[in-house]
């Protein structure tokens, strides 16, 4: 992907995350996920860590997982 479809995907993403200021880093990536951005984007977007992404990640797995059963 070039640098402006990067920047792009980038923006929207923070766009789609800008009125859940108050919402937990699960719920960010939750939303996130929904895009397909990469650990390393959604990081970016969040000012997080990767390793915190990935962590949040398996967290919102986890429960979702729990409520299909």
């Amino acid at each position: 992907m070039n640098q402006d479809g990067q920047t792009i995907r980038l923006m929207l993403g923070y766009l789609c995350i800008a009125n859940e200021a108050e919402a937990s880093l699960v719920r960010k990536v939750e939303i996130l996920d929904r895009f397909d951005l990469s650990d390393a984007e959604i990081a970016k977007i969040c000012g997080r860590a990767i390793q915190s992404i990935r962590d949040a990640r398996s967290k919102f797995k986890k429960t979702t997982n729990a409520k299909k059963k």
